[in-house]
């Protein structure tokens, strides 16, 4: 990339704020959580943890060129510049939430607390950055493009995932919906479509395929063979995605033929909403995030024309 004119450092509320948001008060918060019997010191501890290595960083950065703090909420209404260095500094699930903003930025993700964030999207650790940041301002950097799944409808809304898509009911009702993909389509019911990225396959994907296969050994009573991890994971910047649909129901007007496949480059899942008005589309498991999907509403799902752009190390 060209170089970097500006450091947009993306943070988050902690656990603590959000509960002294929700109290109003931090005695408040304290005396809801003991009151309740849950450990308030754990959620001071993780509070403080994140601070110091928010201050770490800070130190880490070099002076030039100017370094930008913002809190996740305001990335909707954010401008990134295209000469913007993306660091976050929070769990997995913050990154994704940056990437679905970016065009071609590059993101260093940063993890503030190894102890409690398993960091599968965050390859470097805050003290690092003292030593790194000056190696990727200087054009040394290594990144990976991390591809997207994508959900346009025919009435013009649109949504991003980096991890996976959610395609059914706002709640824990049957969905309605036709399902069409290559030469296949059917009527279905069920809870929902899941469709992953290679990112997400470790995430929502596993959980389902994980569950499915347990659930069939426990009711065949017979000894099968569950799924090794490589089974059905891939890399995220493979060019293909893979759905699931969810607990299908078989009967006199819905079908159950087409229940998972992979979506490769230039393939799209349709999926036709017969929801009168409670259905939904969200990403990377944010409900917040989401577009509204009733019936008629027609959603093509595929792959996302762009990538995010992850730092995964410096040259």
């Amino acid at each position: 990339m060209d170089a970097v004119e500006k450091i947009i450092v993306v943070t988050r509320k902690t656990p603590l704020e959000e509960l002294i948001e929700r109290f109003n008060s931090r005695a408040q918060a304290k005396f809801y959580l003991e009151h309740a019997g849950a450990p308030f010191a754990r959620y001071e501890a993780e509070h403080d943890t994140y601070y110091q290595s928010l201050d770490t960083l800070r130190k880490g950065l070099p002076r030039e060129p100017k370094a930008q703090y913002i809190d996740r909420s305001f990335l909707p209404t954010f401008q990134f510049g295209d000469r913007d260095l993306v660091v976050t500094v929070g769990q997995d699930g913050l990154v994704v939430n940056v990437a679905k903003y970016l065009t071609t930025q590059p993101i260093l993700a940063f993890n503030p607390d190894p102890t409690r964030v398993d960091g599968v999207l965050i390859p470097f650790l805050v003290r690092e950055a003292r030593r790194i940041v000056p190696r990727l301002l200087a054009g040394h950097m290594k990144v990976k493009r991390i591809s997207m799944a994508s959900a346009e409808l025919n009435d013009g809304q649109a949504l991003l995932a980096v991890n996976d898509l959610f395609i059914g009911p706002r709640s824990h009702i049957s969905a309605k919906y036709e399902l069409a993909f290559r030469e296949a389509h059917e009527p279905q019911s069920s809870s929902g479509i899941i469709v992953s990225t290679g990112t997400g396959s470790t995430g929502w994907l596993q959980s389902v395929v994980t569950g499915a296969a347990a659930i069939t050994k426990a009711m065949v009573k017979k000894e099968i063979k569950m799924p090794a991890p490589n089974q059905y994971r891939f890399d995220g910047a493979s060019d293909e995605l893979y759905f699931a649909v969810r607990e299908p129901f078989t009967s006199r007007t819905s079908q159950a033929t087409i229940v998972c496949g992979q979506i490769g480059p230039q393939e799209y899942l349709y999926v036709t909403s017969h929801m009168p008005g409670y259905g939904i589309i969200f990403s990377d498991g944010i409900e917040s995030d989401f577009v509204t999907f009733n019936s008629g509403a027609i959603a093509k799902v595929g792959l996302a024309d762009r990538k995010a752009h992850l730092i995964v190390g410096t040259l």
